[in-house]
């Protein structure tokens, strides 16, 4: 009896083991995908969209989205462009600076646990607008525009401590800013935290160039998560 309990031990071993293989691997794949997306946006050869009404009525069934896609709401960074996918394809939250709240998280719980995307990526972009208006704002800003100043305000501050020319320091906090939104998003969600330590998602950021189209990864400590215990269920 106790040999049939330790083999049924080791055999539900296994199977999470594989299923956190499995998890890390479609991270991995849905990852290429969009990389190889963003090689055909740039070089002009665009994959043939399905836009037919069959298309449509698919879709009005369910959607499985393989990668969530937090970004800025500037007119020039379209995810589903700049990645070149169709409908369906990727789950998108955007906002100015490409910070997140309450609801953007929820958001992205949504499309990580009950939409079994694999993938969160954080993309900052060149010359963004929220984050070099942080970066010269002087005194409390006006409005709700302060509540996206102020999640940006960390990355400002430690990009003008590192220092350098002026378009050095606001490349250092687009990074920077992108780094934060990772950590913040590990930092307050349960769900998040759990997702990415039992292998079933993966995050990662990048940054999309406005010049060239490329968008380039940005390495993040892996997983991009806080060291406490306490922290680690969301509580401060």
């Amino acid at each position: 009896m106790k040999h049939l309990r330790i083999l049924m031990a080791l055999f539900v071993i296994a199977i999470f083991a594989g299923f956190v293989f499995a998890g890390g691997e479609k991270g991995e794949e849905a990852l290429q995908k969009l990389m190889d997306g963003n090689k055909r946006f740039v070089s002009g050869n665009l994959s043939q969209k399905d836009l037919s009404d069959a298309k449509r009525k698919e879709l009005a069934k369910g959607q499985k989205p393989f990668a969530i896609v937090v970004t800025c709401s500037d007119s020039r960074v379209s995810p589903e462009l700049l990645f070149d996918q169709g409908l369906g394809e990727i789950f998108v939250i955007r906002v100015a600076g490409n910070v997140i709240d309450p609801i953007a998280i929820g958001s992205i719980e949504y499309a990580a646990e009950h939409l079994h995307a694999p993938l969160l990526i954080v993309l900052g972009h060149e010359k963004c607008g929220a984050v070099a208006a942080t970066l010269e704002a002087k005194g409390k800003p006006e409005g709700n525009i302060g509540a996206i100043v102020k999640k940006i305000t960390p990355a400002a501050k430690k990009a003008k401590e590192k220092g350098g020319t002026e378009d050095e320091i606001l490349q250092t906090a687009i990074k920077e800013n992108v780094k934060n939104t990772c950590r913040e998003i590990v930092k307050k969600s349960k769900i998040i935290y759990h997702l990415v330590h039992n292998g079933e998602l993966k995050i990662v950021a990048g940054e999309y160039s406005l010049t060239t189209g490329n968008v380039e990864l940005i390495e993040l400590p892996h997983p991009p998560i806080r060291k406490s215990g306490r922290e680690a269920h969301g509580k401060t």
